[in-house]
């Protein structure tokens, strides 16, 4: 897998609160992504999204490969895996007053080969891109998503309301916790975008095919993204996680 990792404080932040990683094992055939966008300001989010990431690193280091080798199988590691952190996250909130209230939230991919099971929790957002579209995989968990369900506001209106912002689920902030799954099989010369929204709330999706359909490097393609959203204001951290899975036949296929 071909993959490039970016975080950047932003233009109006005092401390990066975002975490983003990419670890593989055997032999780089099961990979493990994840992006967790901190919260809680001076109430320390960014021990939350450092909690939840190396706590994910460690146990994806010490489990049998066996845990990767279905989907059912990587979607019961992720729920076990989520669950556990959730609990370990919340505790330490409440035994450190300084931590009082904090949470993340959390966007994880084991990718094996070109299939990618993801764990959601939260508004970090992954993103299937190919040659002619952009799709998002996950759903916000947030305030407006629930009045687009109820019909009281469209989408478009949602992308633009002063509550955008406000989500209704994140990790480490109640004791447990009901994360979302997905799974999507990605085509030669597709990409998986994960990223907090300190990007996507700057730079729109037409935007951000534009750059990742390009004929940069996937490392230069990582950079622009996060150069654009400072060049729109930055007032958020801004992290970026843009990977080619393998194509079909199990090579790796070529920057595009």
């Amino acid at each position: 897998m071909r993959y490039t990792v970016e975080s950047d404080i932003g233009q109006r932040r005092s401390v990066n609160e975002d975490r983003a990683t990419v670890i593989s094992r055997s032999n780089n055939q099961i990979h493990l992504a994840i992006v967790a966008d901190g919260m809680g300001g001076h109430n320390a989010g960014d021990v939350a999204s450092t909690l939840t990431v190396e706590g994910f690193k460690e146990r994806f280091e010490q489990v049998d490969d066996d845990e990767f080798s279905t989907a059912a199988n990587r979607k019961d590691w992720l729920f076990e895996t989520v669950v556990d952190l959730n609990r370990h996250v919340y505790q330490y909130a409440m035994t450190h007053e300084n931590c009082t209230g904090m949470g993340t939230t959390l966007i994880a991919a084991v990718i094996v080969g070109n299939e990618a099971s993801i764990c959601h929790v939260g508004d970090s957002r992954a993103y299937h891109i190919d040659d002619e579209t952009i799709e998002m995989i996950t759903r916000d968990h947030s305030y407006v998503n629930v009045l687009v369900d109820s019909g009281e506001i469209s989408e478009e209106e949602a992308e633009t309301h002063p509550k955008k912002n406000y989500i209704i689920k994140s990790l480490g902030t109640e004791d447990v916790i009901e994360p979302d799954f997905y799974e999507y099989t990605f085509k030669p010369n597709e990409y998986l975008l994960i990223c907090s929204d300190g990007l996507t709330n700057k730079v729109n999706q037409q935007a951000l095919h534009k750059v990742i359909t390009s004929w940069q490097s996937i490392d230069e393609k990582g950079k622009e993204l996060v150069q654009l959203a400072n060049d729109h204001g930055g007032e958020d951290n801004i992290t970026v996680i843009l990977a080619q899975p393998l194509g079909d036949g199990g090579a790796e296929v070529a920057d595009r």
